[in-house]
């Protein structure tokens, strides 16, 4: 079958889907892109013949697709992504915070950058890196470390075998992240002979490997002689659709159950068994819970600096800890005992290797107390009262009351993401989608676009700040020229609340977070920058609500939720307004000398919060 490259590419892709559990879907619905001289006549090209077979979506940021299909991806369970093509330069090294966001998060997303010719008639060609040290090389040699499998298409006759090895990564949960295949602009459009057997409809089985026996034994001795045990879910308990193993293993045994931001829905937020957020974002309750626990259980968590405290939390003498995770790097951490297995298999194993056996009566009253105590803490801080200005977490609040069981509330980065880890009650498995792994500024809108591809049948709340959204907004503009209907809740605060308050608390005085106009020889301590995001956001096409009130932003949002278009509501809010805690720590190096006294300070509250932080070997 005689076909360009770039043609070849779009017809297999097209052909590829994904299995578990006996049910089929389409790994690559579609294809997201930009087009350039480095891959209109090819990738482009081949899009625009084959599009009833690989449809087409235009974004407008390179970064922003790799976002789209990132949030895709995980609505998906990983089963599922978009492919993502560029041209080359800018346009390939846009994508490079949207791989990484990927591999971090452990997200299989595909991207196709353009690359200079292989054949090297007429170099440098525009936007060429032209390294004196080797003509090999690209801008597009950046993916290479946040990738988990990179290469570069040179000849038609390497295709082949990248391909597979690109649907091996992609598919593998342990090993999936972005895959990048560079293709030379004029190896994309050179024709050649394919075998038509690369073309056939190919199903990936995503496997779920079971528990080895003597891993089980090890693990169940070790919760049979706990007291105090507490389990922390992580996103594989999402993503391996475990959450009702996790429901009947915890109502059976009595140990608390505790969330990561990955994990947040692993069980209803008013389940008997859960106990809230962990870790410096999360609930008093789940940190004093795990300050005591001598059995900790991990399940699906790669155990990230704010799940452990920056390794502070787990505080108990002789803690022992039992890691359930399809990744052997992430079920070794912490000098754990490891299972390496899919979550939900391991689940309804330990449950029927454990039968008979649960936690102490006066454990099971521990964590039902100090949840209660938190719950009523929550329900303070959404009815909080600040004035003319809503605080933050009464804006939450609201949102999180005049949204539907299962609805989504998408965020990531700012102080918004800590306060929805400790705050936001989540009723549904995919009911909160936080990026938190890579915590990168610009994801909401983007990755809320891909979360409603994903599943249009839910409301898709984007809650962003002014600094994430002044990063990123464009993709307003493709929900609505795909008719995709968000909600986007606009927060002003005129700044970087959440660097605001640790530049403060490292003794910094909230420097260079404040979006503030400039005076002279005072710096950027003037009136708030007068920029106007809600007449912004309509330029970008979408309907606008502006709310200066808690009353006003509640009959806003109903007003958007009711509306059939993507619609931002945007409402100020007091970047001062106080939020509850989680008396958990953070990591973050303080200067060891300064003139300043409050630096000082800050300096000797860090030495003695590192007295807390611990080897686990």
């Amino acid at each position: 079958m005689r076909l360009t490259v770039g043609q070849a590419l779009v017809r297999f892709l097209a052909a590829q889907w994904s299995e578990r559990d006996g049910e089929e879907q389409r790994f690559f619905p579609g294809c997201f892109g930009i087009f350039g001289h480095g891959n209109v006549a090819g990738i482009g090209q081949a899009l625009l013949e084959y599009g009833e077979e690989m449809p087409y979506y235009m974004a407008r940021n390179e970064q922003a697709m790799v976002h789209t299909a990132s949030g895709f991806a995980r609505m998906n369970d990983r089963l599922s992504t978009f492919a993502c093509t560029t041209s080359i330069g800018p346009g390939a090294t846009n994508m490079v915070t949207g791989a990484a966001l990927a591999t971090i998060n452990r997200l299989p997303v595909l991207l196709l950058p353009g690359d200079i010719f292989a054949g090297r008639v007429a170099n440098p060609v525009l936007q060429e890196l032209e390294d004196a040290w080797s003509y090999d090389a690209s801008v597009n040699d950046c993916f290479k470390p946040v990738s988990k499998y990179w290469d570069r298409i040179n000849r038609p006759e390497q295709l082949p075998s990248a391909l597979m090895a690109a649907m091996r990564v992609l598919t593998d949960p342990v090993e999936t992240g972005a895959v990048t295949l560079s293709l030379p602009q004029d190896v994309q459009a050179e024709a050649y002979d394919w075998p038509e057997e690369l073309f056939a409809r190919r199903v990936w089985r995503i496997p779920r490997p079971l528990p080895e026996a003597r891993d089980l034994d090890d693990a169940c001795a070790v919760l049979r002689s706990a007291e105090r045990p507490l389990i922390v879910a992580g996103g594989g308990v999402i993503y391996s659709g475990a959450t009702d193993a996790l429901r009947t293993f915890a109502e059976r045994t009595g140990i608390p159950v505790a969330e990561t931001q990955a994990g947040k829905g692993a069980l209803p937020w008013d389940h008997p068994s859960a106990v809230g957020a962990i870790g410096a974002t999360g609930s008093t309750a789940a940190n004093a819970l795990a300050r005591d626990a001598d059995v900790v259980v991990g399940i699906g968590t790669r155990y990230s600096d704010f799940t452990t405290a920056s390794h502070s939390l787990f505080a108990h003498p002789d803690v022992r800890f039992v890691n359930v995770n399809v990744a052997r790097a992430d079920a070794f951490k912490l000098g754990g005992l490891t299972v390496v297995a899919d979550a939900r298999e391991a689940l309804t194993a330990l449950d029927a290797a454990l039968a008979g056996w649960t936690v102490p009566d006066a454990h099971r009253d521990d964590a039902r107390d100090l949840t209660a105590r938190w719950n009523a803490v929550v329900d303070g801080a959404y009815g909080f009262d600040n004035g003319a200005l809503p605080a933050q977490s009464q804006v939450i609040g609201i949102v999180n009351e005049e949204s539907g069981p299962r609805d989504v509330v998408v965020c990531a980065a700012g102080s918004m993401p800590g306060d929805l880890h400790r705050l936001w009650r989540t009723r549904d498995r995919k009911g909160y989608h936080v990026e938190y792994g890579y915590s990168c500024m610009g994801y909401e809108i983007a990755g809320g676009l891909g979360v409603k591809m994903a599943d249009p049948s839910r409301e898709v709340y984007v809650m962003v700040g002014d600094g994430s959204y002044l990063m990123m907004a464009q993709e307003l503009t493709t929900a609505v020229a795909e008719g995709i209907k968000l909600v986007v809740v606009l927060v002003q605060n005129h700044g970087y609340a959440s660097i605001g308050n640790l530049s403060e608390s490292v003794g910094a005085d909230r420097f260079g977070t404040r979006h503030r106009v400039r005076v002279p020889g005072a710096g950027l301590d003037g009136e708030p920058i007068p920029v106007d995001l809600a007449a912004n956001a309509a330029s970008l096409g979408a309907d606008v609500l502006r709310a200066t009130g808690a009353d006003e932003f509640r009959a806003a949002l109903r007003k958007a939720a009711a509306s059939p278009r993507t619609t931002v509501v945007h409402v100020e809010t007091d970047p001062l307004a106080p939020a509850p805690g989680s008396d958990a720590w953070w990591d973050v190096p303080v200067a060891e000398t300064s003139r300043r006294a409050a630096t000082r300070d800050a300096r000797a509250r860090y030495d003695d919060a590192k007295k807390a932080q611990r080897r686990y070997l």
